[in-house]
């Protein structure tokens, strides 16, 4: 998760200062895969309150740890969509999969 994240952010700063949309594209495109291990997460961790429960508060931390990287993630899906609205003019929030 840590690794998709930073490719995101990485990403969507080169699309920025390169003005580069195709790229912007794609790292909006892999929002919902960092979605997908936040929900995985959310699954782990309460297997493990259940197997453990002297593990809860340590796995809380996990969870919020998964919810931050996460919402980094959708940060940079943020300044993708804004890079190509700067440069097409075009509003893409909300409307991924018209161009996946």
């Amino acid at each position: 998760m840590t690794a998709a994240v930073q490719d995101m952010v990485r990403g969507s700063l080169d699309s920025l200062v390169n003005l580069d949309t195709k790229l912007a594209r794609e790292i909006c495109l892999k929002d919902d895969i960092v979605d997908d291990y936040n929900r995985e997460m959310f699954i782990v961790v309460q297997e493990i309150m259940e197997q453990d429960p002297k593990s809860i508060p340590i796995v809380i931390h996990f969870l919020s740890v998964s919810r931050h990287l996460e919402r980094i993630a959708d940060l940079a899906t943020n300044i993708a969509e804004d890079v190509v609205f700067m440069v097409d003019g075009e509003i893409i929030r909300h409307q991924l999969e018209d161009f996946a």
